[in-house]
């Protein structure tokens, strides 16, 4: 009784109301000469108590919160804290660093900016390769891959005359651009061929440097490079190799160019491709396509769907055409017997082209035309829908190219399993406006498709892209995706 009086700071037990409140009702009255308090009176009594021990410097009620715990980032182990900085991205951690002296010396620590440099570009390397040249993994970090992140990625080299295709990746401890190498003899199933066309290193503690691959004679020798978010130019001091034909044409044609020096420094632009962003209701998986178009080797386009209308876009070549796929004209196969007859399949064609040409013609009288700004971000109808659960479904037929279509591969599949009605628009030398070439697109599978131009009576097999391409990503919107094309 006097412990617990001395806890509440009353005096002796007789005063205590912890022991007035485990009193019964006539206790309280006999000990206090009162009678006993009503039960609403006892409740405020129990909180006056409860109030009393607190303020006394007692032990609090049960029921009142434990005190907070003040623990603070510093007064983690330095073990922990390097697990914890090597999990934040790179960019965040040169102001953690200016937090404190502790955060500091542990963010000089190699194992963090080794992480980092994997986990963020892929880089595999080991720390002795790295002490070879003198330098650390933060060294790597932000003197190569943090500046130069921008020029990672797929890119078109986009000259006067010719276009190619770059891979730029991160290569050991170099920064590599891979350039599309164009083999006359080369299947579209076969893997592309690429070789060097420019490295970005670093050497001895020196500032980034960025090295000419080109020339079949000359040594790697100095560029130029800037760097910006969809678009990067490099230049350098003319040596043997031109301007407006890639080397490897030259080495695989045998020609000898002669052209006029126009200018003391050869300065190439590439702007950055975005894969096609791909939807559940496409016939097929979007992306990357090879094919023969000419007798200069394979050319890359790039298959993609905008609602009921398809694209087919040369990404590399000496010319630009736009393959366009009309997925509500169906071409129905009738098992394949329609191929074995091209006046019958040039009949059919020809009159999904006249009847195309009254609907755009229908259009602009009402004033609905269909933009390509519009129209092409349309989603998927639901017919296109139908389509793709039909092809799934149906059988494949056999394909045979029509008599007199003439194709520069003829190893193509023998089945396929739907057409539609395809418009090729090319611009030739000598006019103005871009000349219509309405045709077959073929769908043989998910890795092969075809067209066949009926009026120059070519067939062309497009074969998808085996490579796996680094540092590529979709487009972020179709508008982005649509201005790139």
């Amino acid at each position: 009784m006097e412990e617990c009086a001395y806890i509440c700071g009353v005096g002796s037990s007789r005063g205590c109301r912890c022991c007035q409140q485990r009193q019964g009702p006539a206790e309280t009255a006999a000990a206090d000469g009162k009678p006993a308090p009503a039960p609403a009176e006892k409740h405020v009594e129990a909180d006056a108590a409860a109030q009393c021990c607190a303020g006394s410097g007692g032990i609090a009620s049960p029921m009142s919160p434990p005190p907070p715990l003040h623990c603070s980032l510093q007064d983690l182990p330095p073990e922990l804290l390097v697990e914890i900085f090597a999990s934040l991205p790179g960019t965040d951690l040169p102001s953690l660093a200016q937090a404190c002296t502790k955060f500091h010396h542990i963010l000089h620590m190699d194992s963090i900016w080794r992480r980092r440099c994997r986990e963020e570009f892929g880089v595999c390397e080991n720390l002795q390769n790295l002490e070879t040249i003198g330098m650390s993994y933060r060294e790597l970090y932000a003197k190569l891959l943090h500046p130069c992140r921008h020029i990672l990625g797929l890119w078109q080299l986009d000259t006067e005359y010719y276009r190619t295709l770059v891979n730029v990746v991160v290569d050991g401890l170099c920064i590599t651009g891979w350039t599309y190498w164009s083999c006359l003899n080369t299947h579209v199933d076969r893997p592309m061929q690429f070789k060097p066309s420019f490295r970005i290193r670093l050497m001895e503690r020196k500032p980034a440097t960025v090295e000419c691959m080109e020339g079949r004679i000359s040594r790697p020798h100095s560029r130029h490079v800037q760097i910006q978010k969809d678009r990067f130019s490099i230049q350098c001091k003319k040596t043997d190799h031109q301007k407006d034909l890639p080397t490897q044409l030259r080495e695989a044609w045998g020609l000898v160019l002669v052209q006029e020096d126009r200018q003391q420094y050869d300065c190439l632009t590439y702007r950055r491709l975005y894969l096609p962003p791909s939807h559940p209701d496409d016939l097929i998986r979007p992306g990357l396509f090879q094919g023969k178009y000419d007798g200069y080797g394979l050319t890359i386009a790039m298959l993609s769907f905008h609602g009921k209308y398809a694209r087919v876009t040369k990404v590399t070549g000496n010319c630009n055409p736009r393959l366009e796929i009309h997925l509500m004209h169906r071409i129905q196969l009738r098992d394949g017997e329609i191929f074995r007859n091209f006046n019958e399949l040039f009949r059919v064609v020809q009159e999904i082209d006249e009847q195309v040409i009254r609907e755009q013609l229908q259009q602009q009288e009402d004033g609905t035309e269909e933009s390509e700004g519009h129209g092409w971000q349309s989603p998927a109808q639901p017919s296109v829908r139908e389509y793709r659960a039909a092809a799934l479904e149906e059988q494949p037929v056999p394909f045979v190219l029509p008599a007199g279509v003439s194709s520069r591969d003829q190893n193509y599949p023998r089945t396929c399993r739907m057409c539609f009605y395809g418009l090729d628009t090319v611009t030739l030398d000598g006019f103005s406006y871009p000349r219509r070439f309405p045709g077959v697109f073929i769908l043989f599978d998910e890795n092969h498709l075809g067209f066949i131009w009926l009026e120059m009576k070519h067939f062309i097999l497009y074969g998808r892209v085996q490579n796996t391409f680094q540092n590529v990503e979709e487009a972020p919107s179709l508008q982005a995706f649509l201005e790139m094309l």
